[in-house]
């Protein structure tokens, strides 16, 4: 049994939302709260979830981690 960790991202849009709603309707647990920065290059912000996962599976650093 492994614990593995992913960070969403993505522009402070509607698909942050959508993106961490996928994650969590497969079973990944929010990991502390979110995070907001200024990207001063584009002209945005971004957003970032920290979300964890138990898996059988083992880690391995090759393993598609949204894919578990």
């Amino acid at each position: 049994m492994a614990t593995i960790y992913r960070l969403l991202t993505e522009d402070d849009t509607p698909d942050f939302c959508h993106k961490v709603s996928l994650a969590l309707s497969k079973g990944w647990a929010l990991h502390g709260p979110p995070t907001m920065a200024f990207d001063a290059a584009r002209g945005v912000m971004r957003c970032g979830q920290a979300v964890t996962k138990e898996t059988a599976a083992e880690y391995a650093p090759d393993m598609k981690l949204g894919q578990q």
